[in-house]
């Protein structure tokens, strides 16, 4: 059985009685331990789509599938839990909390699974050690660059120990050189833990490292191009 399924997804939003139509009938399925792109121009689809598979909206038609679990039917609170135990995010804009210490936005998860104090700073201390950024744990979000900032974000995606982590245009922000980085530090990621990752993206750069590269225009899936797997 796949991990993720989206069975004929269809999302419309609504402004006023404006209908818009972000996918459209869209299948696809995704394994454990993929490391994909969904790639395409703004407007394609591809954020909607990750955060339909992220529980962070649900689709207007169709199902919505993530290990065996129907997210469309689920209640609020149920998606939330889901999201805790199961998810990692990484967004574009980092969406680090600024009165935070780069430490404390890591563990903030943890917290939230209500992982002890020990344990998260443990865990924490390990992910900044292999993320290149250990000595910056008492850094404040403001004080960090942008390459530093998506790294605190990434160890904050993975202290939990996800099942996937859904990255949205995840070197929007940074310089080449910063983003080969990033993205050669999350392939090792995804091979040496196994972790399933999924990037929406139009940045040629990511485009190239992904195992499979899903396309998307104006709603409609375009293209699913697995040779590189």
């Amino acid at each position: 059985m796949s991990l993720i399924e989206l069975k004929s997804v269809t999302k419309v939003y609504h402004l006023g009685s404006q209908e818009i139509p972000a996918l459209t009938d869209l299948s696809l399925t995704f394994d454990a331990g993929e490391f994909a792109v969904l790639a395409g121009p703004s407007g394609s689809g591809k954020t909607t789509a990750l955060n339909l598979i992220g529980g962070l909206d649900r689709p207007s038609a169709g199902e919505v599938m993530v290990n065996g679990r129907n997210l469309g039917t689920a209640s609020s609170r149920q998606l939330a839990d889901f999201r805790l135990q199961n998810i990692g995010f990484i967004f574009q804009s980092y969406n680090l909390i600024p009165v935070l210490t780069a430490a404390e936005n890591a563990e903030f998860t943890l917290m939230l699974q209500k992982v002890s104090k020990s344990q998260r700073r443990a865990r924490v201390r390990k992910l900044f050690t292999d993320l290149g950024i250990d000595g910056l744990e008492e850094r404040r979000p403001a004080d960090l660059s942008g390459g530093q900032q998506q790294r605190v974000a990434i160890a904050r995606a993975m202290a939990g120990n996800p099942q996937v982590i859904l990255a949205d245009e995840p070197t929007a922000n940074l310089d080449s050189h910063t983003a080969e980085e990033l993205l050669e530090l999350m392939r090792r990621l995804n091979r040496e833990k196994g972790t399933t990752f999924i990037f929406s993206s139009h940045d040629d750069r990511v485009i190239s490292q992904a195992r499979r590269v899903v396309r998307l225009e104006d709603g409609f899936l375009a293209a699913d191009n697995k040779a590189n797997q």
